[in-house]
């Protein structure tokens, strides 16, 4: 078997300490608000942010920086990395790419065997400029570490809509059965995209992360 591939496994694991399953991204208050109900509101949530955010922008800066990993060019990868940051529209969604990207940054320089983004100047990376980090050292092909990322999201938002909801596990395979489509359909062309072609244009999720972080009862951080 492909080395590559079991670190690809490794790195979209639920058991990577990174604190994932904590976050809902909005889908928390979407469900409390009533707009999130059922399995096929949920579908149609996770899926909307999937293609219009995920893929025409994360999945895009998370191919650029993947690029400059490989080239070794800190100064590109500085740049991105505060693009990136600076694109979340609420503060959990900057706290949560910042936490996830400062606890696996952490691990990687434990773990050792290469230059880990707080060795390489990364104080307080997101977690996209992490994650790539780890992918580009262990040499997983890009659109296979695109199409990972991806899913590693999408499980975690299925697995936050199994709770809130609540849904039965069957469910949460159905959603994932679609979703994975999605994302073996559209990865490949996010890999390829340029910056300027990106966006991230998701008003519905920037305003249920806002109400959030005021909801009075909740399981989740974001």
């Amino acid at each position: 078997m492909n080395p590559a591939l079991i670190r690809l496994l490794q790195l979209v694991s639920p058991a990577l300490p990174v604190g994932a399953y904590t976050y809902s991204q909005g889908l928390e208050w979407a469900v409390e608000s009533g707009r999130v109900n059922s399995e096929a509101d949920a579908l149609d949530w996770i899926g909307d942010c999937l293609q219009f955010g995920l893929l025409r922008f994360e999945a895009v800066y998370l191919a650029h920086m993947l690029t400059a990993w490989e080239q070794g060019d800190m100064a590109r990868l500085a740049e991105l990395d505060a693009e990136f940051i600076a694109s979340r529209e609420t503060a959990e969604l900057r706290a949560e790419t910042l936490q996830m990207g400062y606890s696996l940054a952490r691990l990687l320089t434990d773990l050792g065997g290469f230059v880990a983004p707080t060795q390489a100047g990364f104080n307080q990376p997101s977690f996209p400029l992490a994650w790539s980090c780890a992918a580009a050292a262990w040499s997983i092909p890009p659109h296979d570490a695109i199409g990972g990322y991806l899913w590693g999201w999408a499980e975690n938002q299925v697995m936050a809509a199994v709770k809130a909801i609540p849904l039965g596990q069957t469910a949460g395979q159905r959603m994932l059965l679609a979703l994975g489509e999605m994302i073996a359909q559209h990865a490949a062309i996010a890999a390829k995209l340029p910056l300027d072609a990106t966006t991230n244009f998701l008003p519905g999720l920037a305003i249920a992360s806002c109400r959030h972080e005021t909801q009075y009862t909740r399981l989740f951080r974001s």
